[in-house]
């Protein structure tokens, strides 16, 4: 057993649920960690009267503020290629669609398993270097039977939240967009078939969640309650894209009915939407990145929270529509263009990434939870809004341990 002492933190963010603010700040704090886990949180002049911690190592975090490792619930990381072309055309007037998803599709069918896993493991070093600790990925690129297991399989080797998203769109092959260049060799039902039937089976033992992206041009409700229900039976917990690219309220009460355990993107949302959320336990996840990068309209985040709707910010980072990593830049987003307080989004991106993912041992610093801890290079968590674009993560623990650091 090691512990550790982590003390002279100039702020503290726990999320502490019993606190009286929401992000349970204490100033002039320490933590005590245990191999993986956190069992003493208070003040430092607290610490450092008591002799009962049996202190290994000290860490002196110089007066900076220490945040839990951000939780990015929502991410699509198995991929090879890049859409560069296709931001710079929507950046000259041309439209986002879900079509785009495709061009990702030929390149990663034509990646090399290895050639995939050195793609994933380089994005998941980039993710932890700019704090974040958990993550959730999806599968969804090769929409083949022998594809999708295997991204699943790939993605279950740096993280334990694998999505199945074989219902992304429908490949070209089965009808969908592009049919007119490919050998076509069912219909759309067919696909969908495949999706709740073989290729379901096949994923579904390297897999934790079922999702399905439901809007203008991928899926259809009937075809989504489908593909959820048959991955339910299967034993994955369902979560779904719903309301990015225009109203859908069939979806967001489907999401609810079948409880969701996160409903993303939700763009467009009606009144009756958002109050039929807030009677619900589905947590409403935010994706600003995908606006930044397709100039489409923010959500209203401001209005979901005070409706009562539990909200999180994730980047869906993605070649197509939100190709970043940066937690910390899309709370700069969430700050200046969704309405949220710097508290609200950080948040958002820690404990509430944690509750669209059903986790209560990460996004929060207090006993018991996991020891993942990020301490920023500024006094303050505000700085993460107060600084956009700057690097601030300066040293990153996951189950206790550094993985990443920008000092010496």
């Amino acid at each position: 057993m090691t512990r550790t002492l982590f003390t002279n933190i100039g702020q503290l963010v726990t999320n502490d649920e019993q606190a009286r603010d929401p992000l349970g700040l204490i100033a002039d704090a320490a933590i005590v960690i245990d191999n993986e886990r956190v069992t003493w949180v208070g003040s430092a002049a607290a610490a450092e009267v008591s002799g009962g911690h049996d202190i290994d190592h000290v860490v002196d975090c110089g007066g900076r503020a220490v945040i839990p490792g951000f939780v990015d619930a929502h991410s699509h990381l198995v991929f090879a290629g890049d859409r560069a072309t296709e931001f710079e055309a929507r950046m000259s007037g041309a439209p986002y669609s879900a079509g785009g998803i495709r061009s990702t599709v030929r390149a990663t069918r034509s990646a090399s398993e290895g050639q995939l896993v050195d793609l994933l493991e380089h994005r998941a070093h980039e993710l932890l270097r700019q704090g974040t600790t958990t993550f959730e990925t999806k599968s969804g690129y090769h929409l083949d039977v022998a594809g999708e297991p295997l991204a699943c399989k790939i993605a279950r080797g740096v993280t334990d939240e694998v999505t199945f998203l074989g219902a992304h769109v429908i490949p070209a092959e089965y009808g969908g967009r592009g049919h007119e260049e490919a050998r076509v060799i069912g219909t759309r039902e067919d696909y969908v078939d495949l999706v709740c039937g073989a290729m379901l089976e096949a994923s579904a033992p390297h897999a934790r969640w079922i999702d399905v992206f439901c809007d203008e041009g991928a899926f259809t409700v009937a075809e989504a309650q489908r593909v959820l229900e048959a991955g339910m039976r299967a034993g994955l917990v369902p979560r779904l894209h719903a309301a990015q690219l225009a109203p859908n309220s069939a979806a967001i009460a489907l999401g609810v009915q079948l409880g969701c355990a996160s409903i993303d993107h939700c763009t467009y949302l009606t009144d009756d939407d958002v109050t039929l959320l807030a009677s619900s336990s589905t947590v409403v996840t935010l994706l600003p990145g995908v606006e930044f990068s397709t100039r489409s309209p923010y959500p209203d985040a401001r209005r979901l929270i005070d409706a009562g709707v539990t909200v999180a910010i994730s980047t869906d980072c993605n070649p197509g529509s939100s190709y970043t990593s940066s937690m910390a830049f899309c709370v700069s987003l969430a700050v200046r263009e969704m309405g949220m307080t710097t508290a609200e989004a950080l948040w958002s991106a820690t404990a509430g990434g944690a509750r669209a993912l059903l986790r209560t041992d990460v996004g929060r610093l207090v006993v018991g939870a996991r020891a993942d801890l990020v301490e920023l290079d500024a006094p303050s968590y505000v700085h993460l809004a107060y600084r956009p674009g700057v690097p601030l993560t300066r040293r990153v623990w996951k189950n206790g341990v550094v993985v990443a650091q920008t000092i010496g």
